[in-house]
């Protein structure tokens, strides 16, 4: 497999091997661009195509659908946005039912950070299942399984 269809199409399979190696290479991009203002965010972005890519034909040679990474993609974001939305109308709600708004707030704020920490456990967790499972050894509905020579060709 070469670098192109690597990155750019969700197609067909792929061993452990070049997932994590493709996986590797979005991690050092996003943080080589993180240094560059407006630029870097923009390719960061773009980077989440590739990451759909590599995750899919990862998932497709454990006979799985692609679909699958909607979850940690939708789960993750849904649990910061409503904890972090707490924080604002926990205080509201306590400040008018006569409660104390500071300990909601603090209350709210502990939530934020328990629910961050559960969002990267989904994404960790889901990263290892997929990067760390056996791949069928037959051809499935994805196609044949990777060749076991090099994982990507220059």
């Amino acid at each position: 497999m070469d670098w192109k269809t690597l990155f750019l199409s969700p197609e067909g399979r792929i061993g452990r091997q070049a997932f994590w190696i493709g996986w590797l290479v979005l991690l050092g991009v996003n943080i080589a661009v993180g240094w560059i203002p407006v630029i870097g965010n923009v390719i960061a972005l773009a980077t989440i195509y590739s990451s759909v890519c590599i995750h899919s034909k990862r998932l497709h040679d454990m006979g799985q659908t692609g679909w699958w990474q909607v979850l940690p993609w939708v789960l993750g974001p849904v649990l910061i946005m409503g904890s972090a939305l707490s924080i604002g109308v926990m205080p509201a709600i306590a400040a008018l039912t006569s409660g104390e708004p500071e300990i909601a707030a603090l209350t709210a704020l502990g939530g934020f950070f328990v629910s961050c920490f559960i969002a990267f456990a989904i994404w960790l967790a889901f990263t290892l299942w997929v990067g760390c499972s056996l791949g069928q050894p037959r051809d499935n509905r994805y196609g044949p399984p990777p060749p076991n020579t090099a994982a990507v060709a220059l």
